[in-house]
């Protein structure tokens, strides 16, 4: 549905910190479907852990943000003309589940609780072949750069 080169020009990231591989499935408002694949390669697996290989939690809450964030984006009126920005403006109620490793395919889940102010509020998981590692609330708001 999504594929990086579209990701890209929605968010601001790139490699290293590009989390997002593709998005499979969006209903605009309401939810988002999104997916990375976790690597061998990933520069973090060099220092976390060495001998036992186990993506950072905080990575892979960012790897949610950033699911939320393109579907803040694209329900948004926000336009592709490079004056708007996705921030994360909050994290709550994260939880860890199990742990990411090298070769998983981590897919990433966000549906809009509630849109106020400008802030949107979403709740988000990532899950390993149908095993949930992680949720959070993740809190995003559109900015003008």
């Amino acid at each position: 549905m999504m594929d990086i080169t579209e990701i890209k020009s929605i968010l601001p990231h790139r490699y290293p910190f590009l989390l997002v591989d593709r998005v499979t499935e969006m209903k605009t408002g309401e939810s988002i479907v999104a997916y990375k694949n976790v690597t061998a390669n990933e520069e973090f697996f060099q220092g976390h852990f060495p001998l036992k290989p186990v993506m950072p939690g905080v990575l892979i809450v960012e790897a949610m943000a950033q699911a939320c964030g393109v579907l803040a984006f694209k329900s948004g009126d926000a336009e592709l003309n490079g004056n708007q920005i996705v921030l994360l403006a909050g994290v709550d109620k994260v939880r860890f589940k199990r742990p990411v490793e090298p070769g998983d395919k981590l897919v990433l889940e966000g549906k809009v609780d509630k849109v106020r102010r400008g802030m949107w509020i979403f709740s988000a998981t990532a899950s390993v072949d149908g095993d949930k590692a992680a949720q959070a609330e993740i809190i995003c708001t559109l900015k003008e750069v």
